[in-house]
């Protein structure tokens, strides 16, 4: 068994005093997870994502993915970051499922070219190609962003920006406009403080799932298996045997690298057999309490509109009824919700259908919300903390090779992918599938190969910083869906519809 897993008393005594609640039929990313972020797009966090730098393995990479699916030729404007959202990534480094470590992004918007008819403008009426975020070579960007990063401690809060102006990268227009695009994406890595690195932009989607066939009740293509992998498609790590939903749409994204031993609790590396290399971490956005559309009120506090730990734990696990107190909720009061996890309505569809599945309790997916091994080995009885939906982090586990990597993750022996962090590969959809199925409960018994035969992203992760892929064009992409190419293992590398 890959996954060891031992029912702690407390942790269960806890999940047991909490009212049960109705669970409604809900499982997919669908980056709308939640009503309130239906309505609030820009607020909406789609992915979250922590792993050790495979460039620097005294780093840790932090992703937060907020507003999905743009659409990359839908200007004037394109898709700039709301400076009314105070956008967070929170770090837990002594296991009390409150946070220890924040970082704060702030975005600010500049019309710099007010009579133009659209935020950005190349090679045309006198105007340079855009080929630069400032100086000679910026001129096109009309709307242009900056942000500040600032760290916040229990003693210290550092404006992390070191006396520069960060520029945000913008969305690519197309060829004319940005005729380097790749050039002007590097231009958004910045080095700050303490070595620690930032980009922030607009970035290929690097999520992948069959979105249409799961949302149509579970009618998942029949050529990949209608749900269940064979052999040989379970194995390949490369190709797509179903049409990805995200390909060809942008997110934007902002992207931290910061040194493992300033999230550390006692400011050091450790060895992952030891407690305090294992850190939980999430992301959040919020808004003020009194604000204006296209401004911000100077009243009122900030008002959480969403987080995200562990993912798909707000589309799979909690009921359509509760997203909402969920999304605005801290992650030491999760055990509220606690009754989602022992008995996720999901397993239960998965079982009428004649999947097997472990009877309720499920204390097999405690891991996913306390602190304990596997990811945690070195955690005891008295180190799990309370109910938390944290993606937890074992720092001391060194990142595997790009060429190595499982998109399975812990589950495929590979222990640096999920849910030992997330990786921008790991197939979250197929892994979650499996562990609502049971496979961390016994790998043997529960082992039915469940996934949706989309197995790697649109584009691949870039080999360094900030590992996301540029933006798509607007002026030159398309989407890949049924009938359409992106599945290269397929005759015509033709995507299936049945």
């Amino acid at each position: 068994m890959l996954f060891m897993t031992t029912p702690l008393r407390a942790s269960v005594a806890i999940l047991a005093a909490v009212l049960a609640l109705p669970t409604p039929p809900v499982f997919a990313a669908s980056h709308r997870e939640a009503p309130i972020t239906s309505l609030d797009q820009k607020a909406d966090i789609t992915d979250w994502f922590t792993f050790v730098s495979p460039e620097h393995p005294d780093r840790v990479i932090l992703v937060l993915n907020v507003d999905p699916f743009l659409e990359p030729s839908n200007g004037p404007n394109y898709f700039p970051f709301d400076p009314g959202i105070l956008y967070e990534m929170k770090i837990d480094n002594n296991h009390d499922g409150v946070e220890d470590v924040t970082f704060q992004i702030r975005f600010k918007t500049e019309i710099r070219q007010p009579g133009v008819f659209t935020g950005f403008v190349g090679a045309l009426a006198g105007i340079p190609a855009i080929t630069a975020l400032d100086g000679p070579g910026s001129e096109g960007l009309s709307l242009r962003q900056n942000y500040t990063v600032t760290m916040i401690t229990r003693n210290h809060r550092i404006d992390l920006s070191d006396g520069q102006t960060l520029f945000a990268v913008p969305s690519n227009v197309g060829p004319r406009t940005m005729p380097q695009y790749n050039k002007l994406y590097q231009q958004g890595v910045y080095t700050l403080l303490n070595g620690i690195r930032s980009f922030a932009g607009t970035v290929a989607d690097p999520f992948f799932i069959d979105l249409g066939g799961f949302f149509d009740s579970l009618n998942l293509r029949q050529s990949a298996g209608g749900g269940v992998l064979s052999a040989a498609v379970d194995a390949d790590d490369a190709h797509n045997y179903a049409p990805n939903s995200l390909a060809g749409f942008n997110v934007n994204t902002i992207v931290l690298e910061v040194p493992i031993a300033m999230l550390t609790s006692d400011g050091k590396i450790h060895a992952a057999t030891d407690k305090e290399a294992v850190i939980g971490t999430y992301g959040t956005t919020s808004r003020r309490r009194v604000s204006v559309l296209g401004g911000e009120s100077d009243r009122g506090a900030w008002a959480q509109v969403q987080r995200m730990g562990n993912p798909l734990i707000n589309e799979a696990i909690i009921g359509t009824g509760f997203k909402d107190r969920f999304s605005m909720s801290d992650p030491i009061n999760d055990a509220q919700f606690s009754s989602f996890f022992l008995n996720p309505l999901a397993a239960t569809i998965l079982a009428s259908i004649g999947v097997p599945v472990p009877a309720a309790p499920r204390t097999d997916l405690l891991p996913l919300v306390l602190y304990m091994a596997p990811i945690c080995p070195g955690c005891g009885a008295g180190d799990t903390g309370p109910v938390a939906d944290l993606l937890r982090l074992n720092t001391g586990i060194a990142p595997t090779p790009s060429r190595s990597q499982k998109r399975l993750g812990f589950l495929a022996g590979d222990t640096a992918g999920y849910p030992n962090g997330r990786r921008l590969g790991d197939d979250v959809f197929d892994i979650s599938l499996r562990a609502v199925s049971g496979i961390l409960a016994d790998s043997k018994k529960y082992n039915t190969s469940l996934g949706d035969g989309v197995n790697t992203p649109a584009v691949p992760p870039q080999p360094g910083f900030p590992f996301l892929a540029p933006a798509y064009s607007g002026r030159d992409s398309v989407h890949l869906g049924p009938g359409q190419a992106g599945c290269g293992n397929l005759p015509n590398g033709i995507c299936p519809i049945n």
